[in-house]
């Protein structure tokens, strides 16, 4: 079994592995639209961490975007440990999460390197799907909040570095953009401190 991550996964790979491949799957953006009250947020402050939307979903939401792919990391499970692994992935992805199949890509190859690989995403209709919002807004809830796994801002910081890591091909006009701004944020909130 392939498994695609696109968030935490990326860095944060807690599950034995046989192999790991970089690539990217068609047809999707990855957006902070997804709400995290278990991870990076609580019930009353909900953090924002990474979910894919279809390409094809993205002009309900009005949201203008550059890119029709989403840049991850493939992993093979080995055989022995598939089912203890789709168990942690599903306690692990609880927060709205559901399984689906995707091909994964890699600029060096027109076919897929990967043909079946399973991935989390959080569908709209999903309780904890928060949605789009102002990157304003985004920024400025991922800047402050903080939940048991950690500050939000790690996630979004630990995801830019994880993905430029990956692929100098590996761009994301959502995710930078909201690097910038709350890093900005948090250079405005450190100045006033400083007063």
């Amino acid at each position: 079994m392939w498994v695609f991550g696109y968030g935490s996964l990326i860095w944060k790979v807690d599950f034995p592995i046989e192999t790991s491949r970089p690539g990217y799957i068609k047809g999707f953006v990855r957006r902070f639209w997804q709400g995290s009250h278990d991870h990076r947020g609580t019930e009353e402050n909900p953090g924002r961490v990474v979910t894919l939307i279809p390409t094809e979903e993205l002009a309900q939401f009005e949201d203008n975007h550059m890119e029709t792919i989403a840049w991850g990391m493939a992993y093979k499970v080995e055989e022995s440990k598939v089912a203890e692994v789709v168990k942690h992935l599903d306690h692990r992805e609880k927060n709205g999460y559901s399984v689906h199949h995707v091909h994964v890509y890699h600029p060096d190859s027109e076919t897929p390197v990967v043909e079946d690989a399973v991935v989390y995403i959080g569908t709209p209709d999903n309780e904890a799907f928060l949605g789009p919002a102002s990157l304003d807004a985004i920024s400025h809830q991922i800047a402050k909040s903080v939940g048991p796994s950690g500050p939000n801002i790690d996630y979004l910081l630990n995801l830019c570095h994880a993905l430029r890591a990956i692929s100098p091909d590996a761009f994301d006009s959502h995710l930078f953009a909201l690097e910038k701004r709350v890093l900005e944020i948090k250079a405005e909130q450190a100045k006033q401190v400083e007063y």
